[in-house]
């Protein structure tokens, strides 16, 4: 048995306080969706590429994968990887585990084999569910050729093939399980994944408290009448923004959930208007893509209560355009996996919406603003925003990110630079990590620098990211080559990182500058500020 070892950072009369105050509703992820299922079976629980699923038909195959999982030994607390593209199957793979008290981490399709080595072998998964083909990539193949480096990972699970070791044999023929594993509402039920800020992704352990109460009250404050809310996800359920797909919009709410299994702005607007969803969740790039497609002129968006968008600022013009064609609020919604959220109200003013973030929700998360000597800053101030909630995770996987992100009382430092104004709302002005926010992914310069560093012919380098008008930024890689080398051209570049490395795709560089040498700053130090001034021409 490889069970995940966690333990709860924030003080134990917090969290009970929190649940006798009725922040958490006190019952696993299965639990709450097995009454909803009970309540309402024939209610159409998920829309995807396949069609509609009902409860009664998510929770009768829910049972049978949890089952055939407990028939594979799988134990409380272990851990179970996800990789597969957004449908019916992943939220069956959520709830399954819920249902035997082992523990999710899903991570999106598009992840390389690099970060998948990195996050099953430092979770210890026992099972991993993937894709056997998403596209032209072999994701089941690519992990094959990674299990010598996972001694952990007992059983691999295949989506899309047929046999005993397919997903969908277990789905379709497992011995339904008795009854669902006693487990505390207190006890790890996901694992959420961020890489912005590291060389290396972060593993953030949620509880099934923190996801149905602190994450539910995110999702619940957004919706507003009796009717049961029909939310449509852009994002993939197995990101940071998706996680509250299946555990908040399903399993905590008894919603209907609109998912693709690729993002496709025509389709996305086909599925607005034949199941009109109240709330889309997606990024910036997204809406800016359906706003441009000929599809809107003919989609009844009526139903729409708000747009919500995270993972990178937005223009006013784009706030402005969606509220209008859309004819819908616009909510501006800023958060990360490490434990903090604040959206604006889809009541709030245009004005909010454009230079703010939301006021804090305690039910959620409150929100400090902290200076250097870690003490509280005035109000109207800048300095580092903490967070600390109902939602706040258990801990990291990987015990030297609680050393560094986590502070006495279970607060979470983000390195994100904000403000606090007289009013009440949160102002964010600045990353301390000076991550690149692309189309709402977050990208670790660090990671892909330590990479290219290694090329043959490179000397220095740096990655900034460059302003963009679609993606909101791209990656650009500043190099400087040895003597007597020559420098790679931006595609030489692409196929080390791919080929040597196992960088996927959406990590790499878009721009490729050779500089003799790189400048430095007073402190020694490679001096970013200069080259992306080059980079826009304002130093020129």
């Amino acid at each position: 048995m490889t069970a995940l070892p966690v333990r709860d950072l924030v003080p134990a009369p917090l969290r009970d306080w929190w649940a006798r105050t009725g922040h958490y509703p006190g019952r696993t992820l299965y639990d709450l969706f097995s009454e909803h299922a009970a309540a309402h079976p024939d209610r159409v629980a998920v829309v995807d590429d396949d069609g509609e699923t009902t409860y009664a038909q998510l929770q009768a195959a829910t049972l049978r994968l949890a089952g055939a999982l407990q028939r594979d030994g799988v134990e409380p607390g272990e851990v179970v990887a996800v990789q597969l593209p957004n449908g019916w199957r992943p939220v069956a793979v959520d709830l399954a585990a819920a249902a035997i008290g082992a523990v999710v981490l899903p991570y999106p399709v598009g992840r390389g084999r690099r970060d998948t080595l990195t996050l099953l072998r430092r979770s210890r998964a026992a099972v991993a569910v993937v894709a056997h083909k998403v596209g032209e990539h072999h994701y089941a193949d690519a992990l094959a050729t990674l299990r010598p480096e996972l001694p952990d990972l007992r059983t691999v699970l295949v989506s899309g093939l047929d046999g005993s070791a397919s997903l969908e044999g277990w789905l379709a023929d497992g011995p339904p399980l008795a009854a669902p594993v006693g487990t505390a509402s207190s006890a790890p039920a996901r694992i959420l994944v961020s890489s912005g800020s590291e060389a290396a992704p972060k593993m953030i352990v949620y509880s099934h408290d923190a996801l149905a109460g602190g994450r539910g009250a995110f999702i619940a404050a957004l919706h507003h009448g009796d009717e049961p809310m029909r939310n449509l996800f852009l994002v993939p359920l197995a990101s940071s923004f998706g996680s509250s797909g299946s555990a908040v919009t399903i399993a905590r709410h008894g919603g209907t959930l609109l998912v693709q299994s690729r993002f496709d702005a025509g389709r996305a607007l086909d599925l607005i208007d034949t199941y009109q969803p109240s709330l889309v969740f997606g990024v910036p790039t997204m809406f800016a893509m359906m706003l441009d497609h000929p599809r809107l002129a003919t989609t009844s968006t009526s139903s729409l209560q708000a747009v919500v968008a995270g993972g990178s600022r937005v223009d006013p013009a784009t706030v402005q355009a969606c509220r209008e064609r859309f004819d819908a609020a616009f909510v501006n919604c800023y958060g990360s996996a490490d434990g903090v959220n604040c959206t604006t109200d889809p009541l709030d003013p245009p004005t909010a919406v454009h230079d703010a973030v939301g006021r804090p929700n305690p039910a959620v998360a409150a929100v400090r603003i902290v200076g250097d000597d870690d003490s509280d800053v005035p109000t109207g101030e800048v300095g580092e925003i903490w967070g600390l909630g109902p939602m706040s995770p258990l801990c990291y996987v990987d015990p030297e990110f609680d050393d560094r992100y986590r502070v006495e009382g279970g607060w979470v430092r983000t390195g994100d630079l904000g403000r606090v104004d007289a009013d009440g709302f949160l102002h964010v002005v600045g990353r301390r990590n000076e991550i690149i926010i692309r189309g709402g992914r977050n990208l670790s310069p660090v990671e892909v620098e330590l990479l290219i560093a290694q090329h043959p012919d490179v000397r220095q380098v740096a990655c900034v990211g460059v302003a963009d008008r679609l993606m909101g930024e791209r990656m650009a890689a500043c190099v400087a080559v040895r003597e007597g080398a020559a420098a790679p051209t931006l595609t030489e570049l692409a196929d080390y990182l791919t080929d040597v490395h196992g960088l996927e795709h959406a990590k790499l560089p878009e721009r490729l500058v050779v500089l003799d040498t790189l400048p430095l700053s007073a402190a020694g130090k490679v001096d970013k500020r200069w080259l992306r001034e080059r980079l826009t021409g304002r130093n020129e």
